[in-house]
């Protein structure tokens, strides 16, 4: 700040510095001066930049989610892509089902962009901060690829968390507000970041885990549910009267106005599924909602229980068949020791 020739002189840039030196024509008055108020303020003047530049972008990107989760197809043509359909219902509940998932994919993206740009601007005005200071900046800039190496072998599930997260959301695996399994938990994405995923499960527990460590996702609420019901009956009951009863009920909840929009397609009766010691299976399915298909499962298990006892059907109950025997138990025995009795 100050020549060879011991005459005062301040940096161009410290206007503060300059102005003190003319009025005091003090060195150590204008040195004081920029330490105690010209560095202060030009630290909180990048610091109040930082967070109206950070406020404004982050502005911005929440009118972009705002805008993607509105959507830019028309409603004919997002009509047109949904394929065929078997009733009447099933466009509007589809709509709604695009509709939600992309709200949830908006989110993400917004929250991944956020976390983006507030690392950029930290780290812009953070080294714009240590230069104020009197660092010498030049050689943190010429070795930031060094750094940056070093930083990689040694932070490297850091990186891998972050391009997991990158390409996770690129890819739309999950979202804001999807139910999933991603292992050892399971349960709805409340926070996606570039490093972890945050789960809350029934239970209520928050599970944090590392992107990185995600080796497989399975969405139980992308686009559309079914919901699978396997419900046994005895042997001797008339299978014929026992789909058609089935498929009454089904179609009754399917046609429930409490109901429209959450079935998106006629149920079925597939038939039957197993045969066990106890009873046969049938099968029944109903595709429904994203995160639908647990309410629906309930509501059907309540209204085949108590149609099941109207109509005089059997639900099985485990059957043992139990041998009595002579007394002789050395003997081999004949035909007629003993004769089985299910119990």
């Amino acid at each position: 700040m100050f020549g060879l020739d011991n005459t005062p002189t301040c940096n161009t840039d410290h206007e503060i510095c300059k102005r003190v030196l003319e009025w005091t024509g003090s060195e150590r008055a204008a040195t004081a001066a920029d330490i105690l108020i010209g560095k202060p303020l030009a630290i909180g003047g990048l610091l109040v930049l930082g967070l109206v530049i950070r406020w404004l972008l982050h502005r911005f990107v929440d009118r972009v989610v705002t805008r993607a989760e509105e959507g830019v197809l028309p409603e004919r043509v997002s009509r047109l892509s949904m394929g065929h359909h078997k009733s009447a219902e099933s466009p509007s509940a589809h709509d709604m089902v695009t509709s939600t998932r992309r709200v949830q994919r908006a989110k993400t993206m917004g929250s991944l962009l956020k976390s983006i740009i507030t690392g950029v601007l930290m780290a812009v005005f953070g080294t714009m901060i240590l230069s104020e200071l009197g660092v010498n900046i030049a050689p943190i800039i010429a070795s930031a690829g060094i750094i940056g190496v070093a930083i990689g072998f040694g932070a490297q599930s850091l990186v891998k968390d972050f391009l997991s997260g990158v390409f996770m959301i690129l890819e739309d695996q999950y979202g804001v507000g999807d139910v999933i399994d991603v292992g050892e938990a399971n349960g709805t994405v409340e926070a996606v970041s570039l490093r972890v995923t945050r789960l809350r499960d029934v239970n209520g527990t928050v599970w944090y885990v590392p992107n990185g460590e995600i080796l497989r996702v399975g969405n139980m609420s992308q686009n559309w549910a079914r919901t699978v019901l396997d419900i046994s009956v005895a042997y001797h009951e008339d299978f014929a009267k026992v789909r058609r009863v089935l498929q009454e009920i089904a179609h009754d909840l399917w046609v429930d106005d409490d109901f429209r929009g959450q079935i998106i397609e006629e149920p079925e009766v597939w038939g039957v599924e197993s045969l066990s010691p106890d009873g046969v299976t049938v099968r029944v399915t109903l595709k429904t909602a994203p995160l639908e298909q647990w309410a629906i499962a309930r509501e059907m298990r309540e209204r085949i229980l108590a149609r099941f006892a109207h109509e005089g059907i059997e639900i099985p109950l485990p059957q043992r068949v139990v041998w009595h025997r002579g007394d002789g138990a050395t003997e081999a025995p004949d035909a007629d020791d003993g004769e089985p009795s299910a119990g």
